[in-house]
């Protein structure tokens, strides 16, 4: 039988529970772009969310303080060979809910729901507790929308089966 993943009394209260940040590039970007971009930081001073930060010498999205809108600022502020500005931005990844989701422990919440600007999370009903929350990839832009609205920060980028694309 496998357990369910704890956590700690603190992480819940705090809605810390450690997750090592991965690298995200932002959408639209084109298959070796790190080698075109020159570090200066327009993408992420160009970002209407905040979400672009430059890590090492090159941007990477951090969906912990809010969302990604597709907006196509960063590819405008660009002054590389960085972005395809004639594709729509899009994403390679969605986002997956772990086991230490407070509705997946018995607890009633819905932010990530509440959060998604393309519905793609719904919540399934179960015997005994509270609705679990199910992600429809096809649906997902990757935005990380729900990310940020998570109070134990349960959701993270996964891999998409797909090119998760916005519109």
């Amino acid at each position: 039988m496998a357990h369910p993943a704890s956590i700690s009394r603190r992480s819940f209260l705090t809605g810390r529970a450690a997750q090592p940040v991965p690298d995200i590039a932002p959408p639209g970007v084109v298959e070796g772009w790190t080698a075109a971009c020159s570090g200066c930081g327009a993408c992420a001073g160009a970002c209407p969310t905040g979400v672009i930060l430059m890590r090492d010498g090159r941007p990477s999205l951090d969906f912990s303080a809010g969302e990604c809108l597709f907006c196509g600022d960063c590819a405008e502020a660009c002054p590389e060979p960085v972005f395809d500005r004639a594709a729509k931005p899009a994403f390679t990844h969605v986002v997956a809910v772990s086991d230490t989701c407070l509705a997946r422990n018995g607890v009633s919440c819905m932010s990530c729901r509440d959060a998604c600007p393309e519905a793609a999370i719904s919540f399934r009903p179960r015997v005994g507790g509270p609705f679990v929350p199910v992600l429809a990839e096809d649906s997902c832009t990757g935005c990380g929308a729900c990310i940020a609205t998570c109070p134990v920060r349960a959701i993270a980028v996964a891999p998409g089966s797909r090119e998760a694309g916005h519109g």
